[in-house]
C-alpha cells in the first residue's frame, strides 16, 4: 500500500488562482487535489480521461455543453472523458476538493 500525504506534496499554480496536487496514483486511477482561490478560473479544455471529483469546501461554477452547473461543498461529479469543461469560482473562499482520474492522469500539461 503507498500513503501520500498532502502536505508532502508540493502545489503547483497551473493557472492563476488554481494551485494543482497530484496525490496517489496506481493503474488504474489516480487522485488530484485541488484549490481555486475566489475570483479564479480553469479555462475550458478536454483530456481523455473521466473524472469524478468531491467538493470539500466552497463551491464551483462549472460551465460544460453550453451549461453553468454550480457544484457545492458535500457534491460530487463526474465528468466524461473528452468533454470540454472550464470552472470559476464565484464565492468569498476558496474551494477546496479531490479530483479522480481514471485512467491515471499522471502528467498533465499543467505539471510543464
Amino acid at each position: 500500500m503507498d500513503i501520500v500525504p498532502e502536505s508532502d506534496v508540493e502545489s503547483v499554480e497551473a493557472v492563476d488562482g488554481a494551485h494543482l496536487k497530484l496525490l496517489a496514483g496506481g493503474s488504474e486511477m489516480n487522485v488530484q487535489h485541488f484549490r481555486i482561490d475566489p475570483g479564479a478560473s480553469v479555462p475550458e479544455h478536454s483530456h481523455p480521461h473521466e473524472q469524478t471529483g468531491y467538493i470539500l469546501e466552497g463551491a464551483l461554477t462549472f460551465f460544460v455543453d453550453g451549461e453553468t452547473r454550480v457544484v457545492e461543498a458535500g457534491d460530487s461529479y463526474v465528468l466524461p472523458g473528452g468533454e470540454a469543461h472550464g470552472a470559476e469560482n464565484r464565492g468569498d473562499v476558496a474551494a477546496v476538493g479531490l479530483d479522480i482520474f481514471s485512467p491515471p492522469r499522471d502528467d498533465p500539461d499543467w505539471m510543464d
